[in-house]
């Protein structure tokens, strides 16, 4: 757990960093649509992006023939995270899980949900995420060093 300095210079007597309930992560995950997965392959850890869609309790994604699906097939364990970063605040949530392929009737699920490709290639591999571990935070982000863009002007 990461401890509180309220000896950071303009500290007020607030948390800066808030842990997210798991209802907050899902409405986090369901909000955005774009994330990094971390996948395994030959023996390396790699990290792409990709557009995703929730049900509230999975993630899904559409890939093409790759590395990213020989990875997932090879090594279920992923990990995956989304962030959100405003002047003042930062989010995050991470998830660690296994993916994998659906198949036949199961693949179809995606057809409810708002996953659409954001590149005009063709994917017809359905990848579903099933969380093993969530994790979510909120930063009240304090950036002293921001009033010297300003003056430097």
């Amino acid at each position: 757990m990461t401890e509180y300095d309220p000896t950071y210079e303009n500290a007020d007597d607030v948390n800066p960093v808030t842990t997210l309930t798991d209802e907050e992560c899902w409405d986090l995950l369901r909000d955005t649509e774009f994330g990094r997965m971390a996948y395994h392959l030959a023996g390396e850890v790699h990290i792409v992006p990709i557009n995703y869609a929730t049900d509230g309790t999975r993630l899904y994604f559409k890939t093409a023939e790759g590395s990213k699906l020989l990875g997932i097939v090879m090594n279920e364990d992923v990990a995956f995270e989304i962030d959100r970063v405003t002047e003042n605040s930062a989010t995050s949530v991470c998830i660690r899980g296994r993916a994998h392929l659906l198949e036949g009737s199961e693949e179809h699920v995606v057809e409810q949900l708002p996953l659409r490709p954001w590149v005009p290639t063709l994917k017809f591999n359905v990848v579903a995420i099933d969380p093993a571990e969530m994790t979510g935070r909120s930063f009240n982000l304090r950036r002293p060093w921001t009033h010297l863009k300003a003056d430097a002007d």
